[in-house]
């Protein structure tokens, strides 16, 4: 049996028959008997089944499960698989078939392509469809991802971010932070210039994630004007986790995010916190001052962690305004500040400090002065210039000393941890953040924004921010079971890529041998191989 295409020349369609050979005996010929099972989608090229095809091979259209084939084809399916089930482990298949019950298929596969071809364009997705199984099982054109991406709306993504919320938040702490992604763009409204932390010299936006330390997987995201710091951006934040319903949230941040405002913001929704706070803060100065000659000793050294520590349990001066009656409330509310100092971390900051004197005085003296530079002259020097003697440099060095001062110490703040080193163990986790920001930009290819309307970029945003689930999923495993000494992330994918799968006219699909390796890698899973 084959198959025979042939174009009606009246109205342009492509019909599909299924052409059997048969020896006609009368005739001493070889014959073919034709039966029409379809015809071609113009826009992809895949067969659309008639209905009487189907009910004669007892499939119908309304139930689920896949259409027999009436082809031979093979199919790279071992990675896909592992996302299948990864899907279905964290919930993320079912909550997206709740919240976008129409395109949960394309926007799973995808999410699948961004993550297993590392920084390609989407315009190489339907090379990529054609030959890996994946949900949709059909391409999709650059034309009809731009589609995809608008049709993403806002209420389906709040609901999404809801439900996976409520599925992994009962007792961890979430890690917040911003970064900026460069964009060409002019059609952009939120693209703006702004504290880029990429050191790009274009316009931006901000993209701000909250990152679950244990599970060490993305929970939420928010796009952001690219010229708004990070300490406005607490606020919203809370406001929208209200509306989400996330329980019990309890928040870990740097110090770019401290302001007296939000501290306040923070003690008001009853949230817990940990938070870096600056040495130079009244406060902290006040109590680091206390401690400052004793700490660095032997009763308040860790081994574990090479640190010195101390801590206190003090108040906080809380504030708030009522809306409705402009009336000041003002309590005292208990909160703990952690001290740490670290001899090497000092050391390093006072090399770094030298070498900027270094540069100023060389700056100075060769009278090539950078205007970026003025405030930092004026800080730490003297600078008198005459005819004869030309410029001579008095360093200011109460003020060096002072800086120097508070070199290797650090705090902590929290209404929620009592304990130092568990304070530190979790802020010190609070990395996973960076390195979803890495992966972002990088394999899920958002370094740049490369698209024209905001709609389109909201959708493509959520489509990178499901494949960052799995992709941080898998490399949670993979450092859990130490398996980056033995593989980086894509020759781990490429290792279970390479199963395939058969497809036969009336026949169940079959898998290809799998090694004894590729059984280890997806028991780490607690994934059954797919035998």
């Amino acid at each position: 049996m084959s198959l025979v295409y042939l174009k009606n020349k009246k109205n342009g369609v492509t019909y599909v028959y299924e052409s059997t050979g048969y020896w006609d005996k009368e005739k001493q010929q070889a014959r073919n008997n034709r039966k029409c099972i379809g015809k071609l989608d113009p826009v992809n090229g895949k067969i659309i089944y008639s209905k009487r095809y189907l009910e004669s091979k007892k499939v119908s259209n309304s139930k689920p499960g896949p259409v027999p084939t009436i082809t031979c084809k093979r199919s790279f399916y071992g990675a896909t698989y592992l996302f299948d089930k990864i899907g279905e482990k964290l919930g993320v298949a079912s909550d997206l078939k709740k919240c976008f019950p129409n395109t949960y298929k394309q926007i799973l596969s995808v999410a699948y392509y961004l993550i297993m071809e590392d920084r390609n364009p989407m315009s190489r997705f339907t090379k990529w469809s054609r030959t890996h199984v994946h949900p949709f099982s059909k391409d999709i054109p650059s034309q009809r991802s731009s589609e995809l991406f608008d049709s993403i709306d806002e209420d389906a993504k709040q609901n999404f971010f809801a439900l996976q919320g409520q599925r992994r938040l009962e007792e961890e702490f979430l890690a917040y932070d911003t970064t900026s992604i460069s964009s060409y763009s002019k059609s952009l409204k939120q693209v703006k210039y702004g504290m880029n932390k990429d050191h790009d010299p274009l316009p931006q936006i901000n993209l701000a994630l909250l990152f679950g330390e244990k599970s060490r997987l993305p929970v939420y995201f928010r796009k952001l004007p690219g010229n708004i710091s990070d300490v406005k951006t607490i606020n919203n934040l809370l406001s929208e986790i209200d509306f989400l319903h996330l329980n019990k949230v309890k928040l870990v941040m740097d110090r770019g995010f401290y302001s007296e405002k939000n501290i306040n913001a923070l003690y008001k929704h009853h949230y817990k916190f940990l938070i870096a706070a600056k040495t130079s803060l009244k406060f902290v100065k006040n109590k680091l001052d206390e401690v400052r000659g004793k700490m660095v000793s032997r009763p308040y050294y860790s081994s574990k962690y090479g640190i010195y520590f101390t801590s206190f349990m003090t108040n906080w001066d809380y504030s708030e305004t009522k809306k409705h009656t402009d009336d000041v409330i003002k309590e005292k509310r208990r909160i703990y500040l952690h001290l740490f100092y670290n001899n090497q971390r000092a050391t390093d900051d006072k090399v770094s400090l030298n070498k900027l004197l270094d540069n100023l005085e060389e700056e100075l003296l060769s009278g090539r002065r950078n205007p970026k530079h003025e405030k930092l002259y004026e800080k730490y020097y003297d600078v008198k210039e005459t005819p004869i003697r030309g410029v001579t440099l008095t360093p200011k060095e109460d003020i060096i000393e002072a800086t120097e001062n508070n070199y290797g110490y650090f705090a902590l703040i929290s209404n929620g941890i009592k304990d130092p080193l568990d304070a530190l163990e979790i802020y010190r986790s609070k990395d996973v953040i960076e390195k979803a920001f890495g992966n972002l930009k990088e394999r899920l290819n958002l370094r740049r924004t490369s698209v024209s309307s905001e709609e389109t970029l909201d959708g493509k945003l959520f489509v990178q921010f499901i494949a960052l689930i799995y992709l941080s999923y898998i490399k949670k495993v993979m450092s859990d079971n130490q398996l980056f000494k033995k593989y980086t992330m894509q020759e781990f994918l490429d290792e279970l890529d390479i199963i395939e799968r058969y497809e036969q006219p009336g026949c169940k699909h079959k898998v290809s041998e799998i090694t004894k390796k590729q059984n280890g890698l997806y028991s780490y899973f607690g994934v059954e191989s797919p035998a």
